[in-house]
């Protein structure tokens, strides 16, 4: 409970309620067990540990975590993570008991005996929090209760003496839901000129009367606000590009014009990002503009893909028997947690981030709406649908806070009511080719390829499921309508084509059913006949890829028959496409508001899907031809962890910025990229090239601010001479020395996960020992947001991790300082990197501008303000002294033996043993309370 606001701290001295079973607590140190009372606590081995939680249900913390330290990954009992998710649904919590205790007004522990001992308190509180007259999210709660007590909910027996029966019928979920309410379309914005007074202005109103003066951020606000004047002509849009060193504030720095062009043109600003922890920063600096919440949420609006919000219709079929086992109890969690979300963002929005994890994430996906089944107005909750309202909400704010790849993928395919926004920020614009690499792409794989024969044709077995056809969502028009009709069923007829269920174990075993399979077995043959593997089968995860040239008799008979079988597909689709215009331009009685919106959503569907088969079959078409200057082509088997499971043929564009260029940044007016690396590890103009600037008649202007940070006083670079390459228990003792010498707050980059895995295996039980407890990516079962906020909550800990890690996380102070990179971020050597290397006419520095981005954005991560120190370690010898212009001008660098290196860590950062006892970052404080 935060302290200063509510006052409500639970004393340590308050009695632990009787009754409570032990509590198990589990690290890489050891194993504790302590009573109830939390006055006993015994250590165990591994075996014991397990027996008793086979026994009776114990009180514990985080059961995945604790699962892969016992090696159990069943394990299960009183887990508290699920207690404090269902009593404060859409609060924040770090998933550990330092966490939770913190939540709940405790001082956290300081070492694992007394974590053992500090879980019986903290289940004692949060029962006790149910009889307090200020629980917020007491509404729903005893109709919750009473379905989890039916589905054997392990704290059921405990809740249920403590949760009153209230004196009125609690309302049913989904009449509790707000409804949105369409609005008038919103006129096109006026033309403003914002004068550089009324820009700095509003920077000083953002940054706040306290705040130092920064010149840098002061002059990036000036020029941002370059990119919101009037364009001169049609398809000249204003570009700014716009490199801002960290520690510029160039968040505020854009906001600032951002904001004020907004109210003075009445306009949208659309701020698009590349990472999740961007939008959350967002999030919280647009508040400096709107602090009152209700003006907040009118201006200021997050979105995402359809995919990342809760789907209504979904979970109501969860409930209603759609779901079972552990399933049928996370759908109770996240009813609970719909009534009191923002927004029903369940990736990276208010649903805790451990949730899924502590369900195995049973069901998680289906809860979403991931297969374009939405049937719009003809939805029952439609009006209080997430996904509408964050649409239409979008059309009325000032601020729209979304992805990369949404700004594209609505530009490219039409879907915004209002047209393509006008202003558009990139914030990370370093990485907008990669970006647009993935949006423009097209794959015809066996996965996709599935995906679409359910979405035609529905359900095929007796498996339960919500799954629609479409003569089920447009029978309506089917009845109405001869040629609709006809147009449905020869769709239907033409999706046997695709792949069906268990088409991979055909595929592999020879018995390909269909043209498309037959075609991915031809690609599959393709590949392992051709791919150099080079031994990479040691590594069975591996995927293997060749280039779509010189294919033999067999694959372009396949292509050419598959080609033939999608067109067969694509016609009746466009005819259908045709059908349902027609029926809404006739209008007849039935078509009413509510069906002439699903019509609507169904033709905006049907649009895509045919853009989809046509990339499809100009691809096979590709097959035995010649090749296509402007794009890469190449045949996948996909693998993980020894298993195939995935395969098809690729197409990208050479230069992804191009249609970037022509679908996104030519229909706006103003577009402003900016990033800290914004080079991209070059020059300017690699910065207008992989922008996408270079396409559009009008030269970008760029503007440039360095770091004000003093890098030579703050950090320095050591890159480790002795470590041989290959030698894996080398690599983990000097990743292990190092984060002793650190204290932790350690931030371990790989290039690969196979030796990530090998580290922390070889590590994680030495450095406990020390009390350094430490989180690894690809081991520990948790996306790298909720890692992330379980490192920068302890300064003790380190975490290892990979290329998501490597850009996007901001952790300031104790809690990193010490950043270690296993080995030189080369590229990976696949097809379309090498034509893509080709093509440049400078392969060597071509990968040389990659490999310093990689690296400058490493070492962002260190130094975040300006009381900020720390050390980046490289721990390889073949670092190549070209590439050390990655790094600011002014930090040293050394090159040192590792013994060297530790001795400079240990006397620069010092044992660290009094971090733990530092205050953390006022943003990470306790998180319950009462809704705002």
């Amino acid at each position: 409970m935060d302290q200063a606001r509510y006052g409500c701290r639970v004393s340590p001295s308050d009695p632990i309620l009787p009754g409570l079973p032990p509590a198990l607590h589990a690290s890489h140190a050891g194993i504790w067990l302590t009573d109830g009372s939390g006055e006993q606590t015994i250590g165990l081995g591994r075996g014991q540990a397990l027996a008793r939680a086979a026994d009776t249900p114990l009180l514990l913390v985080n059961a995945p975590l604790l699962g892969s330290r016992l090696g159990y990954a069943d394990l299960s009992g009183l887990d508290l993570l699920e207690l404090f998710a269902f009593l404060f649904p859409a609060q924040f919590v770090i998933p550990t008991v330092a966490g939770l205790a913190r939540a709940m007004g405790l001082a956290p522990p300081a070492s694992d005996a007394e974590t053992a001992r500090l879980i019986p308190q903290i289940a004692s509180s949060m029962l006790g929090w149910t009889e307090r007259a200020d629980w917020a999210e007491r509404e729903g709660a005893w109709t919750s209760l009473n379905q989890l007590e039916r589905l054997r909910w392990s704290w059921a027996p405990l809740l249920r003496p403590r949760i009153r029966q209230p004196a009125e019928a609690e309302r049913w979920l989904f009449t509790r839901l707000p409804q949105w309410e369409e609005q008038a379309p919103r006129p096109a914005p006026r033309p403003v000129t914002l004068g550089e007074a009324d820009v700095l202005a509003r920077l000083r109103s953002l940054t706040g009367s306290g705040a130092e003066t920064r010149q840098g951020q002061r002059d990036f606000a000036a020029a941002a606000s370059g990119s919101f004047a009037p364009r001169p002509r049609e398809d000249t849009p204003n570009v700014v590009l716009a490199q801002a060193g960290t520690g510029i504030g160039k968040t505020l720095g854009y906001l600032a014009p951002a904001t004020l062009w907004a109210e003075q043109s009445g306009g949208t600003v659309w701020i698009a990002t590349y990472t999740k922890a961007l939008q959350r920063q967002l999030d919280r600096e647009t508040r400096r503009h709107y602090p009152d919440d209700a003006a907040f949420r009118r201006h200021v609006v997050i979105r995402k893909g359809r995919e990342n919000y809760l789907c209504l219709l979904n979970l109501e079929d969860a409930l209603q028997g759609g779901f079972a086992g552990r399933a049928a109890v996370l759908a109770q969690f996240v009813a609970r947690w719909a009534g009191y979300t923002r927004d029903g963002d369940m990736v990276g929005g208010d649903l805790p981030g451990w949730l899924m994890a502590l369900f195995r994430r049973a069901g998680a996906t289906a809860l979403t709406d991931r297969r374009g089944e939405c049937i719009y107005a003809g939805c029952p909750h439609f009006r209080t649908c997430f996904i509408e309202r964050a649409t239409r909400a979008s059309q009325n704010a000032d601020i729209v806070i979304a992805n990369h790849a949404l700004v594209m993928i609505n530009a490219a395919r039409g879907r915004e009511a209002q047209g393509t926004p006008t202003r558009i920020v990139f914030d990370e614009g370093h990485h907008l080719f990669d970006a647009a690499d993935s949006t423009f792409g097209a794959a015809l794989t066996g996965r996709e390829a599935i995906e679409l024969r359910r979405w035609i044709m529905g359900p095929e077995s007796e498996r339960k499921g919500r799954r629609r056809g479409l003569a089920a969502r447009l029978s309506d028009v089917a009845s109405y309508d001869e040629e609709g009709a006809e147009a449905i069923d020869a769709a239907r007829e033409a999706a046997r084509a695709l792949p069906g269920e268990d088409w991979l174990r055909r595929v592999v075993e020879h018995g390909a059913e269909g043209a498309i399979e037959a075609v991915l077995a031809a690609v599959r043959d393709t590949v392992y006949a051709r791919a150099e593997r080079d031994g990479r089968d040691t590594d069975p995860g591996y995927g293997l890829e060749v280039d779509l040239s010189e294919a033999d008799g067999a694959l372009i008979d396949a292509a050419t028959d598959a080609a033939r079988a999608l067109e067969a597909l694509l016609g009746p689709l466009q005819r259908l496409g045709k059908r349902l215009v027609a029926v809404i331009e006739l209008a007849p009685d039935w078509l009413d508001g509510p069906a002439r919106a699903r019509i609507d959503g169904a033709i905006s569907a049907l649009g895509w899907r045919c853009d989809l088969l046509r990339a499809w079959i100009a691809l096979l078409l590709r097959v035995g031809g010649p090749p296509e200057p402007a794009f890469v082509d190449w045949l996948a088997v996909d693998r993980v962890e020894g298993k195939e499971y995935d395969i098809g043929l690729h197409r990208h564009w050479l230069d992804p910025t191009k249609p970037l260029a022509e679908t996104v940044m030519r229909p706006a007016h103003g577009v402003l990229v900016t990033s800290a690396t914004l080079r991209a590890g070059g020059d300017t103009q690699t910065a207008v090239e992989r922008s996408g600037a270079v396409h559009l008649g009008r030269a970008p202007k760029w503007f440039e601010a360095a770091s004000p940070f003093d890098y030579a006083r703050q950090s320095e670079v050591l890159i480790v001479t002795d470590i041989k390459r290959g030698d894996l228990p080398a690599l983990a003792g000097a990743y292990a020395r190092l984060i002793e010498a650190a204290g932790g707050g350690t931030l371990g980059l790989f290039t690969a996960i196979r030796r990530l895995r090998s580290v922390q295996k070889r590590i994680a039980d030495r450095l406990a020992r020390a009390g350094l407890p430490l989180y690894a990516q690809h081991v520990d079962p948790f996306d790298p947001a909720t890692l992330i906020d379980m490192f920068r909550d302890d300064p003790r800990a380190s975490l290892l991790g990979t290329d998501a890690l490597r850009d996007g996380i901001d952790v300031p102070g104790d809690s990193l300082r010490l950043v270690v990179m296993e080995g030189v971020p080369w590229a990976k050597p696949s097809v379309l990197h090498a034509t893509r290397r080709q093509a440049s006419g400078e392969p060597t520095a071509y990968d040389d501008r990659l490999v310093r981005a990689r690296l400058a954005q490493a070492f962002g991560r260190l130094i975040r303000r300006g009381d900020d120190s720390g050390q980046f370690v490289m721990l390889s010898s073949a670092m190549p002294s070209r590439l050390l212009s990655a790094f600011p001008a002014d930090v040293p660098i050394l090159r040192i033996p590792l013994d060297e290196a530790i001795a400079r860590v240990r006397s620069r950062l010092g044992s660290s043993a009094d971090i733990g006892q530092r205050p953390l970052d006022g943003s990470y404080e306790t998180r319950v309370s009462t809704k705002e």
